[in-house]
C-alpha cells in the first residue's frame, strides 16, 4: 500500500487533540530540497527546445508547444486556484498552501476550489444515476431525520403537561394520554436514530468511490512526473501527505451532507419552532446566540490556523527524519552515528510539542468562549420561560420544552464548531493533496504523436544534443554520433561526462534543450511515450527491487508473463539455479528495495527481468559491476548470445572496459563531448582519451 511507509514514524508524533487533528503539509518543499546548490522550483522544467516543428525555444516553466501546463484530471481547477492564491500571497509560487502563510481572503479562495471539486462528487455530471440516487436518498432520509427529532421536545412536553393535572379527578384518562406520549416519545426517538445510521450506510459507497478516484488520480499524476520531482521527493512526507488528504476527502464530503445541511436545517426549524410557539424574543436570543457562536468559531479558529502550521511543519519533518534513517540503516550504523539520528528525531519532536502545545491551548480557550456563549443564552431562554410560567402565559411543560429545544440546538451547534476545526482540518490536508496535482507533468507527447516503428531495425541517432540537469551547467554539449542498427555499441569516458544521461534522454526522462534524438529517423518527441519506452529495455547500475517475491519482480518485465517463461528468463541470466535452492524458491521475498539479496543477484535479476520484456534495444548501464569475475563473463557470454540472435541494438555503458573491448563501435566522451569513436583496436592505436583509460585499468590489474 502507497501508504505504509508514513507508518515508521514514531507514534508519539501522532497525538490527537480533543475535536481537532493537526493537518499534514506538503512534503515538497522546494526550497528546502536541494540538487546541485538550487531549490527544485529551479530546475523542475527544463531549458529550452530547439526550434523545429516541436515549437520555438521556451523559458524556464514553460510547456512544451502543443500540450497545456494545467493539472489533469481531478483537482485542475483546485490547483489552478492553488496556483493563483500562492502566487499572490507568497514569494515562492512553488510552494504549498498549506505550508505558507496565506491571507484570509486567498485561503478562503483555495477553500471554496476545493469544496467546489468534491461537490462534484455528491452530484456527478456524468450518468452516474447510482451516485445520484444515493445522495437523494441520504439527504431525504436525513431531512426525515431531523424533522422526527425536532418532534422530541413536544412530546416530552405533552408528557410533562398530562403529569401535572389531578389524577383523583380526572382518573385513567391522564395515565392514557401520558403512556401514549411516552410510547410517541420512544418511537420518535427510535426512528429519528434509525434514519441516521440508514443515512450513513446509504451514503458510504458515495464518500468511498471519491476518496479511490481522487487517490487513483493523484498518483496517477506522480507517476507521470519527471524524474527531477522523484529524486527531490521526500518519501515520508509524501506519503503522509495522500494518506492524510485521502481521509479529508472523507471527512468533507461527509460533513458537508451530514453536518453543514443538517445543522442549518435543525437551527432554521428550532427558531421557527420558538418564534411561533413562544415569541419573537426567544427567536430573536436563537438568532444572536448563531450569530455570535459562529463568528467566535471562525475567527478563533483562522487564528489557531497559524499554530496548526507550525505542528505541521515539525511532525511531517520528524516523519522524513525517522524514514529516512531507517531506510539508511546500514548506513548510520557503520558510521556509529545512532545518538546524531536520535537527537535530529527529538529536535523536531521538539518542535511539535511546543507547536501542539499552542494547538492545546489555543483549543482550550476556543471550548471555552464556545460555551460560554450557549451557557448565556440558554440562561436567558430559561428566565424568559420561568417568566412565562410565573405570569400564567406558559406551562411547567413549555419550561421543559424550552430547555429540551436549547439543547436540541447545543448538539448541532456544538458540533457544528467541531466540524468547522475538522473541516479546516480536511481541507488543509486535502489542499496539500491537490497540490501534488499543480506539478507539471515537464514530458509529455505531442498532440499528433505516433507509435514508435521500428523500419530499419532501430538505429539511433543523437543530433547536436545539448542537454543540463541545470541551464548553467550543460552535460552534454552539442553531442552528435549514430549508433547502427543491431550492432554492440559501448560508451565510456571519465565519471560525469554524460554517459547515463544519454539513456534518460533516449527514455525521455528528460528532453533535450537544443538538437533532437532520432529512432530510425522518428524523432522521439513525436513519438507517444508508451511506444517508445516498450521498444526500450534497461540494466540499471542501481537496481531497486519490489518488496516482493522474486517470481514478481522477474515477472515485472512482461505482467502477463507463464511461470515457465520467468524462470526460462532466470536461466538464461544464470540465476536459476540458484533460487531453485532457496527455501521460498520464486516465492522468496526480496525485501524492501531489494535490500534481502545481494548486489550480483539483484543485477542478475535485473537480467532476467530484461530478457522477459525482450524489447528490440537494449541498455546496459554498468549491468554487471556487482559480479563476480566468473559470474561477469558467463553472464557477457548469454547476453551476447541473446543480442547475436536477434541482431538486437544495444548500448553498454561501462567503466571496466574489459567488458566492452569486443563491441562493434566504441564511443568516448569526455566533458560534455564526444572526442573519440572506433573499434578497441582502433582507439588503442589512436593512442587518446580511451587508450590511456586502457592501460590506466591494466595497469591496475596487473598491479593487484
Amino acid at each position: 500500500m502507497l501508504l505504509r511507509t508514513a507508518q515508521l514514524h514514531c507514534r508519539i508524533a501522532h497525538q490527537n487533540f480533543s475535536r481537532s487533528r493537526v493537518p499534514i503539509p506538503s512534503p515538497l518543499r522546494p526550497g528546502a530540497h536541494r540538487y546541485g546548490g538550487l531549490p527544485y522550483c529551479e530546475f523542475s522544467t527544463r531549458g529550452r527546445l530547439s526550434k523545429d516543428q516541436y515549437g520555438p525555444s521556451r523559458t524556464v516553466g514553460q510547456p512544451i508547444a502543443g500540450t497545456t501546463s494545467s493539472p489533469d484530471k481531478v483537482g485542475s481547477a483546485v490547483a489552478k486556484d492553488v496556483v493563483s492564491a500562492s502566487k499572490s500571497g507568497s514569494k515562492k509560487p512553488s510552494t504549498l498552501l498549506s505550508e505558507t502563510t496565506v491571507t484570509l481572503k486567498e485561503q478562503r479562495k483555495v477553500d471554496w476550489a476545493i469544496m467546489k471539486e468534491m461537490a462534484k462528487y455528491l452530484w456527478p455530471k456524468q450518468d452516474d444515476w447510482n451516485t445520484k440516487l444515493r445522495v437523494g436518498i441520504a439527504l431525504s432520509l436525513l431531512v426525515g431525520g431531523k424533522i422526527l427529532n425536532v418532534q422530541v421536545p413536544f412530546y416530552f412536553k405533552s408528557i410533562v403537561d398530562s403529569m401535572n393535572v389531578d389524577f383523583a379527578a380526572i382518573g385513567g384518562t391522564a395515565w392514557t394520554v401520558g403512556g401514549a406520549m411516552i410510547i410517541a416519545y420512544g418511537a420518535t426517538r427510535i426512528g429519528a436514530t434509525l434514519f441516521q445510521e440508514l443515512r450513513n450506510a446509504v451514503f458510504a459507497s458515495v464518500a468511498q468511490k471519491a476518496i479511490r478516484k481522487v487517490a487513483r488520480n493523484v498518483f496517477d499524476h506522480l507517476l507521470k512526473l519527471d524524474l527531477n520531482f522523484h529524486l527531490s521527493r521526500q518519501t515520508g512526507g509524501l506519503t503522509r501527505a495522500i494518506d492524510r488528504g485521502t481521509k479529508g476527502i472523507s471527512f468533507l464530503l461527509t460533513s458537508m451532507v451530514f453536518h453543514v445541511l443538517p445543522t442549518a436545517l435543525e437551527i432554521s426549524m428550532v427558531c421557527g419552532i420558538l418564534t411561533y410557539q413562544y415569541g419573537p424574543k426567544f427567536a430573536a436570543i436563537t438568532a444572536a446566540t448563531m450569530l455570535a457562536y459562529t463568528a467566535f468559531t471562525i475567527t478563533t479558529t483562522a487564528w489557531r490556523t497559524k499554530f496548526r502550521k507550525q505542528a505541521n511543519a515539525a511532525d511531517n519533518q520528524g516523519a522524513t527524519i525517522a524514514v529516512d534513517s531507517l531506510i539508511n540503516y546500514e548506513t548510520v550504523k557503520y558510521f556509529n552515528n545512532e545518538q546524531f539520528e536520535v537527537s535530529r528525531y527529538d529536535q523536531a519532536l521538539r518542535k511539535y510539542e511546543a507547536a501542539s502545545i499552542k494547538v492545546t491551548t489555543s483549543l482550550a480557550f476556543l471550548n471555552s468562549g464556545q460555551n460560554m456563549i450557549f451557557s448565556s443564552a440558554l440562561a436567558a431562554m430559561m428566565y424568559l420561560a420561568s417568566d412565562g410560567v410565573a405570569t400564567g402565559q406558559l406551562t411547567v411543560g413549555d419550561l421543559v420544552m424550552v430547555n429540551q429545544l436549547v439543547f436540541q440546538l447545543s448538539m448541532p451547534l456544538n458540533f457544528l464548531g467541531s466540524v468547522y476545526r475538522e473541516l479546516r482540518q480536511s481541507l488543509m490536508d486535502m489542499e496539500t493533496l491537490f497540490n501534488l496535482q499543480k506539478f507539471n507533468i515537464n514530458v509529455k507527447e505531442a498532440p499528433d504523436a505516433k507509435p514508435l516503428q521500428l523500419r530499419q531495425g532501430g538505429e539511433i541517432r543523437f543530433e547536436n544534443v545539448t542537454f543540463g540537469y541545470l541551464p548553467e551547467r550543460p552535460i552534454l554539449k552539442n553531442v552528435s554520433f549514430t549508433i547502427p542498427a543491431g550492432k554492440k555499441i559501448a560508451i565510456v569516458g571519465p565519471s560525469g561526462c554524460g554517459k547515463s544521461t544519454i539513456l534518460r534522454l533516449l527514455f525521455r526522462f528528460y528532453d533535450v534543450h537544443e538538437g533532437r534524438i532520432l529512432i530510425d529517423g522518428q524523432d522521439i518527441r513525436g513519438l507517444t511515450v508508451a511506444s517508445l519506452r516498450k521498444a526500450i529495455g534497461v540494466v540499471p547500475q542501481d537496481t531497486p527491487l519490489f518488496n516482493n517475491t522474486i517470481e514478481h519482480n522477474i515477472r515485472y518485465g512482461k505482467i502477463d508473463a507463464t511461470t515457465e517463461e520467468v524462470k526460462m528468463a532466470a536461466q538464461r541470466a544464470h540465476i536459476h539455479e540458484l533460487i531453485e535452492r532457496l527455501p521460498a524458491g520464486y516465492d522468496t521475498p526480496v525485501g524492501e528495495r531489494g535490500m534481502m539479496i545481494s548486489g550480483g543477484e539483484k543485477q542478475r535479476l535485473a537480467v532476467s527481468r530484461l530478457i522477459l520484456k525482450d524489447p528490440p534495444l537494449l541498455f546496459f548501464d554498468e549491468a554487471t559491476s556487482a559480479l563476480d569475475t566468473y559470474t561477469e563473463q558467463a553472464l557477457l557470454q548469454n547476453i551476447n548470445s541473446i543480442l547475436k540472435d536477434k541482431a538486437r541494438t544495444s548500448v553498454f555503458v561501462a567503466h571496466r572496459l574489459r567488458t566492452i573491448y569486443d563491441s562493434d563501435q566504441i564511443i568516448v566522451l569526455k566533458d560534455g563531448h564526444v572526442v573519440e569513436s572506433g573499434s578497441h583496436i582502433e582507439l588503442l592505436e589512436l593512442g587518446g582519451v580511451y587508450a590511456e583509460l586502457w592501460n590506466t585499468q591494466e595497469m591496475d590489474i596487473a598491479s593487484s
